[in-house]
């Protein structure tokens, strides 16, 4: 004798009842880590003031940033320090800069910080007459693990602008030959 299934109309809406529940959650959790990661969103810019004669990297985002690798390069080639970034741009050294770790540190959110400081305005302008030959690369993350590269040697979204390419990463890649430990 043959048995012959029934469909009961309660259970085919209980169980789609139940995948509305699940495709309800998944996408309250995508939101949610949407939510999660705006509020945490970082954006460094390394630019240089004229009036202050100065260097500085500045946190645009709503988070910290953490910064796990600076290279600093002349004329293609990495530079260890700032005593040979000056020296590889024709620059004598002095004492009349201020410079700053910037290398490892926490950005925190609309946060300043020098990178280095020219006392004397004649040093300032020597710098800035030959600066466009160095080039700035670092990698820094959020307290997300987002990490983002900006790279004054890949060209930026302006053409003819001298603007760095800003790209997310997986993770910073170190290369301690090239990291700039000032």
């Amino acid at each position: 004798m043959s048995e012959r299934r029934t469909w009961d109309a309660s259970a085919l809406i209980a169980a789609l009842i139940g995948l509305l529940a699940l495709c309800v959650s998944a996408y309250t959790a995508n939101v949610q880590r949407q939510q999660a990661k705006a509020q945490v969103w970082t954006r460094l810019f390394f630019a240089n003031s004229d009036t202050d004669r100065t260097l500085m990297v500045m946190n645009k985002g709503v988070g910290p940033a953490r910064i796990e690798s600076i290279r600093m390069y002349v004329d293609g080639k990495p530079q260890p320090d700032w005593k040979h970034v000056f020296a590889a741009l024709g620059l004598p050294a002095n004492d009349k800069r201020e410079q700053s770790t910037v290398n490892g540190i926490v950005v925190a959110a609309n946060e300043r910080v020098n990178f280095i400081s020219f006392k004397d305005p004649a040093d300032w302008a020597a710098f800035r007459a030959v600066s466009s030959r160095a080039d700035l690369r670092a990698c820094y993350c959020s307290v997300l693990d987002e990490c983002v590269v900006f790279d004054e040697r890949e060209v930026g979204p302006v053409p003819g602008a001298r603007s760095a390419r800003v790209k997310s990463v997986d993770h910073c890649e170190r290369v301690d030959a090239e990291e700039f430990n000032e």
